[in-house]
């Protein structure tokens, strides 16, 4: 009887530790005494995909869920990248921001997290857990927003994406991720008026982000993501009551679409980015993913020549 109290009462240290340190890094930013590292590893490039030399047809940010830690991929994230850039060399893609660090710095690469990841790996989850809630935060979301917002822009200014070009950029997030990418939106705008699309993948997000600047966003789901459903129920913004939230406002200009992944899962062997997991049609949850998000963003971009159409079952968000 006395190890379960024991155990709440690290636990709940622990998670008041890391809210103090998540709120600490937006702070730190806003306040000036660090700023957002704008440097990528040695020899690894700003964007993959299209060649650098002429502009592509779209840009395209992919934003991780919570198990970012470093400026390279993660291991799922890492196969829909691939499957993107293979299936649509015209995107030049971007997958080195860090969707839940406000100063971009990978927590990989600091050495108290080290220690923690061959100690305790679940802490570097339950940090960006937290990171997720500190940008859904009302006293927090504007500053977070601009610190994320700022730092894709600048990523996208290295990769070779010109202010006012009309080059079409595209936020893809996954989880959390999308927390983020809806945050966005109002930075880019100010700072490069790209026209401007979302797909969320099993999205994560409290719906309070102003949506205005965004052309359209694209919301992958499945009645097996149980993780996304979740976050229609505990943000009030997702409420149909809450009609004046950012979200619904959206709802109501046509901007929402709803695709079904049926039968992907979240997370784990069925999950939306799972090569093994397979369709009737012999496509796996990865194909049918990249295809559908490939098709979208075609749909958006049309180029002579090129068939266009995203797969799935669509209809308008409720």
């Amino acid at each position: 009887m006395i190890e379960f109290p024991f155990l709440v009462l690290v636990f709940g240290a622990v998670l008041l530790a890391e809210a103090l340190l998540a709120r600490h890094e937006v702070m730190a930013y806003t306040a000036g005494w660090r700023r957002p590292a704008c440097e990528l590893p040695y020899g690894m490039p700003h964007a993959r995909g299209a060649d650098p030399d002429r502009p592509p047809d779209a840009y395209l940010v992919y934003l991780d869920g919570i198990g970012k830690r470093r400026f390279h991929d993660t291991r799922d994230g890492g196969q829909l990248v691939k499957a993107l850039i293979a299936g649509a060399p015209e995107l030049r893609v971007l997958g080195q921001v860090q969707p839940y660090s406000p100063l971009a710095a990978p927590l990989a690469d600091r050495p108290l997290w080290a220690w923690l990841r061959r100690r305790a790996g679940l802490l570097l989850f339950l940090h960006n857990v937290m990171q997720i809630f500190v940008a859904a935060d009302h006293r927090y979301r504007p500053l977070y927003n601009r610190a994320v917002g700022g730092q894709i822009a600048d990523q996208l200014r290295l990769a070779g994406y010109r202010p006012g070009s009309g080059v079409p950029v595209v936020l893809l997030s996954y989880s959390g991720g999308a927390q983020v990418a809806t945050g966005a939106v109002e930075e880019l705008h100010a700072r490069l008026r790209p026209p401007l699309l979302l797909i969320t993948l099993g999205g994560f997000h409290n719906g309070a982000n102003d949506l205005t600047h965004a052309r359209h966003l694209h919301r992958l789901t499945s009645g097996g993501d149980w993780i996304e459903r979740v976050c229609t129920w505990i943000f009030p913004q997702r409420w149909r009551l809450f009609r004046r939230s950012g979200w619904h406002a959206a709802v109501r200009a046509g901007k929402i679409t709803v695709h079904r992944l049926d039968p992907a899962t979240h997370l784990g062997r069925r999950s939306y980015i799972s090569p093994a997991a397979l369709l009737p049609d012999g496509r796996s949850h990865l194909d049918h993913t990249a295809d559908t998000v490939i098709g979208l963003i075609r749909d958006f971009t049309p180029r002579p020549g090129v068939r266009t159409g995203g797969s799935g079952t669509d209809h308008t968000a409720p």
